[in-house]
């Protein structure tokens, strides 16, 4: 429901928008008719210097915070491939295509799982139930420190996958009720790269765990399993008691810049903020034919993701050979990644536009995956396949949010952008099984069959995409046409859009 309090602060101020938003018990069937506010009218009710400040307050109070956070999710997530470098396959006696088992079988309870955990979420509260689910994966990555066979770590990946489910999708549901649609991307960019970071230092850090020599534990990969679990544990009880729950209730904000997150989310975000969640309402969402496009698109996006995040480390193999030398040759590409991430995220920010930068994302990933399948001697081209490596995470940075974005921006309805993301992102991560399949220990080094799958697929997702965008730029253009205007999404406050593309005034963010 919305804040009483933060709604009577802000009616006055919203006065010149011709409705009163700020009544709780609002739903579709009250609304007035629609009215048009211009970019200009909404601009006038907010002081841009304040703005600017209260952005300032969130950036350093909460998107560090996050990035750490997302950063130990990469890390308990894909550490195993670094372990797998390391001989943990020899030293648990696995048997041929268990290892693959074990990287797919956490994506079977990480899509089964995310609806209900963000629905959740939604009800407890994001800030409350992600250091939850956090300690629940610092506390499953420790317990794999001491798993003895490949029962037990198929059955402590099971798990695994289940904590880690509602993460991603409540973290950016969390930051779409602080931020405005036209500052999400470059937000949830720096959160994300936590992620390439998170790849990159894994590497790092499993350089420096395997030079370990100790008597304590009987091979070194345990090690990175204790290292890693141990500070996301400590790191999520500080986080529980540190995220504010939502604007209304942030410390650090007087009661002004209350007002102000709050009228500017309903400007630029929601239709009603911290609206209650109702499950039948809030899967309307899939009677829209565009969030088929969304999830198509989502699924294109979920097979190089993983493949990048699961097996660059054996990919980069195929240059080099020694353990230690492959761990390392992972970290300029996922660093370069991160990069590449922000440059397209705080351009695609800056032109208020989406789907050209997720279009040449997935042309990256294509290139990038192709052109390594195309050599046919990784060692007497070494410089080019390395930098198909480079292109290869350039590819699966952007458009994982980029994505995200943009179908957040096209959703105001609170309950149902928090279901299409976490519908979305897991159904992305459940490619993980097909990525887990195609790249088989008989095709190593080169994995060309994996390689050649991958590329498919990120073509497919480019022209997916594409597609998608080019219909809403034509329905746009169409609804001008029909009522002789000429407005974009920025043109018209969220607060009308409760019923998406079903109102007149609607207009798709491109």
């Amino acid at each position: 429901m919305e804040d009483p309090k933060l709604a009577n602060l802000a009616k006055s101020e919203s006065a010149g928008m011709k409705k009163d938003t700020s009544s709780s018990n609002r739903n579709s069937n009250d609304v007035e008719s629609h009215v048009v506010v211009s970019e200009d009218a909404t601009a006038g009710l907010i002081d841009p210097a304040a703005e600017r400040a209260l952005c300032r307050k969130f950036d350093l109070r909460l998107l560090p915070i996050l990035a750490i956070m997302y950063l130990f999710n990469a890390l308990d997530k894909g550490n195993l491939g670094n372990a797998q470098t390391a001989g943990l396959s020899k030293d648990l006696n696995f048997k041929t295509g268990q290892y693959n088992q074990i990287v797919g079988i956490f994506f079977v309870p990480y899509v089964l799982f995310a609806p209900p955990l963000a629905m959740l979420g939604k009800k407890y509260g994001p800030a409350r139930v992600l250091p939850l689910l956090m300690f629940c994966f610092g506390s499953l990555t420790l317990l794999t420190a001491a798993a003895k066979s490949f029962s037990g770590v198929f059955a402590l990946r099971w798990f695994l996958g289940m904590a880690e489910s509602g993460f991603f999708p409540l973290v950016i549901y969390y930051q779409t009720t602080f931020y405005r649609r036209g500052e999400l991307a470059r937000r949830l960019a720096i959160f994300y790269a936590a992620s390439n970071i998170a790849n990159a230092f894994s590497g790092l850090l499993a350089f420096g765990v395997f030079q370990i020599k100790s008597t304590l534990v009987d091979h070194p990969w345990r090690w990175l399993f204790i290292v890693e679990g141990s500070v996301t544990v400590c790191f999520s009880i500080f986080a529980f008691f540190y995220l504010p729950k939502t604007a209304a209730e942030a410390r650090f904000l007087n009661e002004e810049e209350k007002a102000l997150a709050y009228r500017r989310i309903q400007i630029d975000s929601s239709s009603i903020v911290n609206e209650k969640f109702v499950l039948k309402e809030a899967l309307k969402i899939f009677k829209r034919p565009t969030t088929y496009g969304f999830l198509i698109t989502e699924i294109c996006l979920g097979v190089p993701l993983q493949a990048v995040a699961l097996f660059l480390p054996q990919i980069v193999q195929g240059l080099v050979s020694d353990t230690v030398t492959i761990n390392l040759y992972t970290v300029a590409p996922n660093i370069t990644g991160a990069v590449m991430l922000l440059v397209l995220a705080f351009t695609s920010d800056h032109l208020r536009i989406r789907f050209p930068f997720v279009c040449l994302g997935f042309a990256f990933t294509f290139i990038g995956f192709i052109t390594y399948a195309a050599i046919s001697d990784v060692h007497a081209q070494i410089r080019v396949a390395y930098f198909a490596t480079f292109m290869m995470c350039w590819g699966t940075s952007a458009p994982s949010v980029l994505l995200s974005t943009w179908y957040n921006n096209n959703v105001a309805h609170e309950g149902e952008r928090l279901t299409l993301t976490s519908v979305g992102v897991p159904l992305a991560n459940l490619m993980g099984l097909v990525s887990s399949n195609v790249f088989q220990e008989k095709d190593a080094p080169k994995y060309l069959p994996a390689l050649i799958t991958t590329a498919c697929f990120g073509a497919t997702g480019c022209l997916v995409a594409g597609s998608l965008g080019l219909y809403m730029l034509w329905d746009n253009n169409r609804r001008n046409r029909r009522q002789g205007v000429n407005l974009t999404a920025k043109d018209v406050p969220t607060l009308q859009l409760r019923d998406g593309p079903k109102v007149e005034e609607f207009r798709w963010f491109l």
